[in-house]
């Protein structure tokens, strides 16, 4: 299944996002199943304001941690679980708050390595997470993570609608690449068996009841 735009994107996760939904209620032991659920989690909500972003990743970490509970060895949801603390982190605007974060991811992504050192993916996440404080200092530093890091609108008057325009698309980039970094594999590792299997459609409504 090819995702050409973003609407295709939002599209294939929402629907995943249903299956999973449907599959939880018939099997709720299903630890795939929650994995991949919460992966699509994540993945929709990089189309969210920070408020809903924020509920939605920990939704997703819910999940993972019920997927976990189940098998506390499953090394993809380890790796999906420190993608979410990232995740979380970055979209916290205090430095102090989004610490313990990045220190969860941290610890994640090594029990995902320790699972399956062999893995790219996760051998890159770890490595990567060491730097993901370092930039979030410095997106707080410069001003760029009002709207990124739920700091909420500024209140302050700007000299010039261009300069605000200018900021306000930095930000909305910087969000993007964000999400983008912290989120690239997950279509790699994740999704692989939802797009082998053709995902399956959603089972019709059951009829309403005679009258």
């Amino acid at each position: 299944m090819e995702m050409s735009n973003e609407l295709d994107r939002l599209l294939f996760f929402e629907q995943a996002r249903k299956i999973s939904e449907v599959t939880y209620a018939s099997n709720p032991l299903d630890a795939d199943n929650l994995t991949r659920w919460a992966g699509a989690l994540l993945e929709l909500s990089q189309f969210q304001s920070v408020p809903d972003s924020q509920k939605m990743i920990q939704d997703a970490i819910s999940k993972l941690e019920e997927a976990l509970s189940i098998n506390p060895k499953k090394h993809d949801a380890l790796w999906c679980l420190g993608n979410a603390q990232t995740s979380f982190a970055f979209l916290t605007s205090k430095e102090d708050e989004a610490r313990p974060y990045f220190e969860k991811a941290a610890q994640y992504f090594q029990q995902a390595v320790d699972e399956d050192p062999s893995n790219e993916v996760y051998l890159k996440s770890l490595e990567i997470s060491a730097k993901a404080p370092e930039l979030h200092q410095e997106i707080v530093k410069h001003g760029l993570g009002q709207q990124t890091l739920g700091a909420g609108p500024s209140t302050s008057t700007s000299s010039s609608s261009t300069k605000t325009a200018t900021k306000n698309k930095k930000s909305s980039d910087l969000k993007y690449d964000i999400f983008g970094w912290i989120i690239l594999a997950v279509g790699i590792v994740a999704w692989v068996g939802f797009a082998k299997s053709q995902m399956p459609p959603l089972p019709p409504p059951p009829p309403p009841p005679p009258r």
